[in-house]
């Protein structure tokens, strides 16, 4: 899967999870600041990426991903 192909399903997740289908997101989107989720939120937004995925993201991954771009990497990561 290509990261363009990543990015396409990442983004429709955020999008459906901030209930915004016109969110405007970069690779830079700071998960925590720029989409101002708390930790429910992300946990939920990280269920979410694990269904869409068909993979599990354990909780010390979690805390490394800063942002769209990161998220990206990673997925590609353990995708491949």
């Amino acid at each position: 899967m290509s990261k363009e192909v990543i990015y396409e399903r990442v983004t429709k997740v955020v999008r459906e999870q901030r209930h915004d289908t016109e969110l405007f997101i970069t690779l830079e989107t700071s998960l925590r600041d720029d989409l101002e989720v708390d930790s429910i939120e992300l946990m939920e937004f990280i269920i979410a990426l694990e269904d869409e995925f068909g993979i599990a993201i354990p909780d010390e991954d979690v805390d490394q991903l800063d942002n769209i771009k990161d998220l990206i990497d990673y997925l590609d990561s353990r995708t491949h």
